[in-house]
């Protein structure tokens, strides 16, 4: 995955036909590791493709899937009875969020 997005990014930026040279040094910049068997592996699976093709392809195969949710905000409140939350709970300080919570979690991981 985080090839791809390398891949991605560079296209983004304007390199219109990345390399693998340029995928490495996406990935490695951010303090990855870049794999070379899994970058080639990549633009072996991209060689002759259009990658806006390939991209179209996935949203109509996606849009097959379906999906849900949606609608969970009426219920609750219902169920309050529609008053107002208490003054003590609108009055609690936000829980501040840390990136160390996230484990080894990792835009590049």
């Amino acid at each position: 995955m985080r090839y791809i997005a390398a891949y991605l990014l560079a296209q983004a930026a304007g390199t219109e036909s990345p390399t693998e040279k340029d995928i490495k040094k996406i990935v490695t910049a951010v303090g990855g590791e870049a794999d070379d068997a899994k970058i080639k592996e990549l633009f072996e699976q991209l060689e002759g493709k259009d990658i806006k093709e390939i991209i179209a392809e996935g949203t109509k195969k996606l849009s097959n899937v379906g999906g849900g949710g949606g609608g969970g905000a009426a219920p609750a409140a219902a169920a309050a009875g529609g008053k107002a939350a208490p003054a003590a709970a609108a009055a609690a300080p936000p829980a501040e969020e840390s990136d160390e919570d996230m484990g080894d979690f990792g835009l590049f991981d």
